[in-house]
């Protein structure tokens, strides 16, 4: 009874969003987080005041994503309003014309390097806005580019999944070199695949069979990097792959290599000035370099963005004890006189910087009248309403899920999908790490949740523990595709309504695959 009923709310979840007349996701989520409520003192027993003070934490947990998302809305919407839109879309017209290029440029390597800066869903919120500028369908791009942000994800914001992820494990240095080279291999091999599933999304597949030469220059300029630096390094595999293979695939694509002869370049096509593209990228380039320098923690910003040094603190009584860092984090402690705390890094959270900040600086930099910078503000704000709602109800589930430690339902499910397995664990490991991104929208927050079942299973069942852990590290990856909260964040920056349940069944499909690939290689290279 207890699995059945630490499963139900998921399928009643996903029953109602991707039916013929699908509920929105600002209903299903909020009614879903309700009725775990309900069974979590109906049939767990959990304490009352304690569901109370994780939904509150829930709530504050939502600000991570929303300001995300709020922040590269308006990103977009400036760059639109300047101009810098237009003149990206002429440049990468010039460069190449060929729309598998321009999906592979930006969808692929693009996205790419900047996972491996951010996370937090920032590549499809700054990706899929470009691709729809260039003319793809919103919810076609949707698809694609949350299937296209799976592979470097195990080594996206600076490797943090698999180094801060695994921390809890007290691994040794080499374990979890051990990990991320396994992790890197089982990537590199999906890299064959997985692209090309995405791009079935939005072209046809006679468009990919002429293109597949320029696919794979694309694809292999990221991976074989990244391959290679997760050999020696858990850090930055994608940021570096994907810096590479992004000067890779434009050279390769104004060259024309591997490219289908059927979108010749235009001789009379309008040249874009050398200027105005620098220009037009300015924006894109301080954002990169903002998360650059604020990621990569041996240049010393990161520790001043995330120092916990407490500033001041004040107490809210009967509610929270409220501390406000030198870092500007705040912390809520003591949630309705609960051991239940929250918090929400204004500095380092990738909304004010490099979002907001860019938005303001180039408002700055193109002289952009105050009737339109108002304009785009409030847009924004009116585009994030129900986003805000589906957030709300979908971090309050996953909280209530989360709460009863090794009773919780997250570690029941877990834990009786293993016991089912037994010695064949191995097989399904990889989906356990997929729902825990489902849960939580987070590569990392899946290993935290999930590395220490993994681990025990591989002990319990003598598999490797290295092994075991690299296959969950690549689930979490591959969850990203079916993740709610990264499917309503790049639905609300493409203002694509009510489509989050078609969504689902769309990538569910290359997460499965994803999932065969991964125990195959594990068989073939590690068993």
């Amino acid at each position: 009874m207890s699995l059945f009923l630490s499963i139900f709310p998921i399928v009643l979840l996903i029953w109602l969003m991707v039916k013929k007349n699908s509920m929105p996701s600002y209903i299903a989520l909020p009614l879903v987080a309700a009725l775990i409520y309900v069974i979590k003192i109906a049939y767990f027993g959990d304490d009352f005041m304690l569901l109370n003070a994780t939904a509150a934490s829930g709530l504050v947990s939502t600000l991570t994503p929303i300001t995300v998302i709020f922040g590269a809305i308006m990103f977009n919407r400036m760059m639109e309003t300047t101009g810098c839109i237009d003149i990206i879309r002429k440049w990468l017209a010039n460069i190449s014309p060929n729309p598998v290029a321009q999906l592979m440029i930006i969808g692929w390597a693009f996205a790419f390097m900047i996972e491996g800066a951010s996370g937090f869903g920032t590549p499809a919120a700054i990706a899929a806005p470009i691709l729809m500028s260039l003319g793809f369908n919103p919810l076609r791009v949707a698809v694609f580019t949350l299937v296209m942000n799976s592979v470097p994800v195990s080594f996206g914001a600076v490797g943090t999944p698999t180094w801060f992820g695994f921390a809890p494990l007290n691994l040794s240095a080499a374990d979890i070199l051990d990990i991320g080279r396994q992790t890197g291999i089982m990537h590199f091999f999906a890299g064959f695949i997985i692209p090309v599933i995405g791009l079935g999304f939005i072209v046809s597949r006679e468009e990919i069979r002429k293109n597949i030469g320029f696919i794979y220059i694309s694809v292999l300029s990221c991976t074989l990097p990244y391959v290679a630096l997760a050999m020696v390094n858990e850090e930055f595999p994608s940021l570096v792959a994907g810096a590479i293979g992004l000067m890779v695939s434009v050279f390769a694509a104004d060259k024309g290599w591997g490219l289908s002869k059927d979108y010749a370049k235009d001789p009379e096509a309008e040249k874009v000035p050398l200027l105005q593209v620098a220009k037009a990228l300015a924006p894109l380039g301080m954002l990169i370099g903002m998360l650059v320098v604020t990621r990569i923690k041996q240049l010393g910003l990161k520790g001043l963005l995330t120092s916990s040094e407490p500033w001041f603190g004040f107490s809210l009584p009967g509610l929270s004890d409220i501390t406000v860092t030198q870092s500007l984090t705040i912390v809520f402690g003591q949630i309705f006189g609960e051991a239940v705390s929250e918090k929400y890094q204004t500095l380092y959270v990738p909304a004010w910087i490099p979002f907001v900040l860019t938005v303001w600086i180039c408002i700055v930099l193109y002289r952009t009248k105050f009737k339109d910078a108002w304009s785009f503000y409030v847009a924004t704000v009116h585009q994030t309403n129900k986003p805000l709602l589906a957030l709300m109800g979908a971090l309050i589930m996953v909280k209530l899920m989360m709460v009863g430690g090794d009773d919780s339902m997250v570690k029941i499910i877990g834990k009786e999908f293993a016991a089912m397995a037994g010695d064949n664990w191995v097989y399904f490991s990889p989906y356990l790490g997929a729902i825990g991104a489902f849960f939580s929208g987070s590569n990392t927050v899946s290993n935290l949740t999930f590395g220490p079942i993994q681990q025990q299973i591989a002990t319990d069942t003598g598999l490797s523990a290295t092994l075991i852990l690299a296959l969950q590290s690549v689930g979490g990856a591959m969850g990203n595709m079916v993740c709610i909260n990264n499917i309503i964040a790049v639905c609300t920056v493409l203002n694509v309504h009510n489509a989050e349940g078609t969504i689902i069944k769309k990538t569910v499909i290359p997460m499965t695959i994803y999932g065969v690939i991964a125990v195959i290689v594990a068989a073939i290279f590690f068993m």
